[in-house]
């Protein structure tokens, strides 16, 4: 909103568009110097002119009111008046529409998220996936689109072969009905360990993968056991976040459309043989030869791949094709990408691979067949007891605390990983999310208590207001203090913000925001009387107080964490 205003401002005096003067405006390094800057260097070269007599003449020009306007070097300095601003912003940030973007109407975004494998427990790697998705699903929401998430399921492919091969060879089946995802792991992990020493486990795997994908019985009673038990665990830990899908479509669903892949690839003759197998060769990318069908005649991941994306673009329609897989996939992705391409599907352009890095663990990496996971639940729970400890020792009587602890408990563990930038890798540390200051979940949870403390407090009976002294809103400068200023300030990058964190699919730029909101508030909590005797002032800086809790509840809601009111 503030940006709009400096463009208002500059637009008539200068021979720039709106959208390039948007582009080129600041914040100054000093909320002393102004609100917003505007750089003169783009119009020296049009006005052949030193850019600060551009600057000079320009801060002559602009006559908007409540705008004043300096020269600093070439820079335009632009300073809102804070009495008539005030006001005015805090209105349309209250309007029910506030920060809601048209940009994705009549456009249909399909998520591909989560995607665990069956068989293996659900562990804190899951996370990253499952919760940057959840909050894209939010993101694009909230900007019009229409959103369809999928729970692309790891339920195909070799890796049954090895899961029916160790159950075969060390299966127990006591074992397996107390404790099903333990002792899968506890087979899985077996497998790669004898595989080392023993030669015979990998063509065994491999045919037990051939028998199943052309149903065979024993293989098919197998494989839908380990799905069904699986499905039992994963839906238990999506409960606990809070994180549902629209579609949840393993691998196993495109079985029946993978030929006319196939089939497809060899019309156009996009097929080779190599050393028995079929490929579709990339070399023009700068890429190695794409595996479409292996040597024994069973499919491979991009086979399955290619048929989903067709799938989502012409049976459900989907514009736009989000992938949000580690990014220890991007070949994969790019090979299937290009393969695409070269059947001529022009909408590959729409399909992006929204990776992540990896989630260490204290800084060890987790690895699925050493059988080092760090399983999600136990570190939910033992984050859960942690935060009602501290609950006990704060709040002992705080009503629903069990709940309380449940709400700051996850939303640690899911800030924590979403205050990062997605591409990097994350270091979880249970003791740095679960602090109370920084920037961590419950420091923003806390913050949003604080402003529903104050609502609370504010809450006065008739005799209460009636002693309230009152001073003409004209009369008062600057209703909010300085500090409330710059909060009403960051309050108002809310859209930018959504609209950046849309267009780079990154939930981080939404999480930084948060913790700017969180920072601003506290400042003028520390700076100004909020609960002023003076009524316009009271009122006013209220209903700034409003306008913050309303920002975190709405903000942290996209991002899947929860506010209780009390703490």
């Amino acid at each position: 909103m503030l940006l709009q205003i400096a463009i208002e401002a500059i637009q008539p005096h200068v021979s720039l568009s709106v959208e390039q003067i948007g582009a080129l405006l600041e914040t100054p390094p000093s909320a002393l110097m102004g609100d917003v800057a505007f750089p003169c260097y783009a119009l020296a070269k049009i006005q052949k002119q030193a850019p600060h007599q551009i600057a000079e003449q320009l801060a002559d020009q602009i006559q908007l009111h409540g705008v004043e306007a300096s020269a600093v070097g070439p820079y335009v300095n632009l300073r809102y008046d804070r009495g008539y601003y005030s006001n005015i912003l805090m209105q349309e940030i209250q309007q029910p529409d506030y920060g809601q973007l048209n940009v994705g109407q009549g456009k249909r975004v399909i998520i591909d998220m989560s995607s665990p494998n069956i068989a293996k427990p659900f562990g804190i790697g899951h996370l990253r996936s499952t919760m940057i998705g959840a909050a894209l699903y939010n993101m694009y929401e909230m900007a019009g689109y229409e959103v369809v998430s999928v729970n692309h399921l790891g339920d195909w492919g070799t890796q049954f072969g090895k899961q029916i091969t160790a159950y075969k060879r060390w299966g127990n089946d006591e074992a397996l009905k107390e404790n099903p995802i333990k002792e899968s792991l506890r087979l899985y992990v077996t497998f790669h360990d004898q595989v080392e020493h023993d030669a015979t486990l990998e063509p065994e795997a491999r045919d037990w993968f051939r028998r199943l994908e052309s149903g065979d019985e024993e293989a098919v009673r197998l494989w839908k056991y380990f799905v069904e038990v699986s499905m039992e665990e994963f839906n238990r830990m999506y409960k606990r976040l809070d994180v549902t899908f629209d579609h949840v479509l393993g691998e196993s669903f495109y079985n029946d459309k993978m030929a006319a892949v196939v089939q497809d690839l060899q019309d156009q003759r996009l097929l080779e043989q190599s050393e028995g197998a079929l490929v579709v060769r990339l070399e023009e990318k700068g890429m190695p030869p794409c595996l479409i069908m292996k040597s024994d005649g069973s499919t491979i991941y991009p086979t399955r791949d290619l048929a989903t994306a067709f799938y989502r673009h012409d049976v459900m329609k989907g514009d736009q094709l989000l992938y949000v897989v580690g990014g220890e996939q991007k070949l994969h992705f790019s090979q299937v990408f290009a393969v695409l391409e070269k059947m001529g599907a022009e909408w590959v352009k729409h399909c992006t691979h929204v990776h992540f890095g990896l989630m260490k663990f204290e800084g060890k990496k987790m690895s699925t067949r050493r059988g080092k996971i760090v399983q999600l639940e136990e570190v939910l729970d033992e984050a859960i007891a942690r935060a009602l400890q501290v609950i006990d020792d704060k709040n002992p009587d705080l009503p629903n605390k069990h709940d309380v602890a449940e709400a700051v408990g996850i939303g640690a563990i899911v800030f924590g990983d979403l205050k990062n930038n997605r591409v990097n890798e994350v270091d979880f540390s249970l003791e740095d999310a679960l602090n109370f200051e920084g920037e961590t979940g419950p420091y923003l949870q806390y913050t949003y208590t604080r402003t529903q403390s104050l609502i609370l407090k504010s809450k006065l009976n008739e005799d209460e207001q009636e002693l309230l002294s009152s001073t003409p809103s004209d009369q008062i400068i600057n209703p909010l203090g300085e500090s409330g200023w710059e909060l009403l300030k960051v309050l108002t990058r809310y859209p930018q913000a959504l609209k950046r964190g849309i267009h780079n699919n990154e939930p981080s730029v939404l999480a930084r925001y948060a913790l700017d909101v969180a920072q601003a508030f506290n400042h003028y909590y520390n700076k100004e009387r909020i609960l002023d005797q003076n009524q316009d002032l009271r009122t006013a800086r209220l209903t700034l107080t409003q306008l913050t809790g309303d920002s975190l509840q709405r903000t942290l809601h996209i991002l899947g964490i929860g506010t209780p009111n009390r703490m």
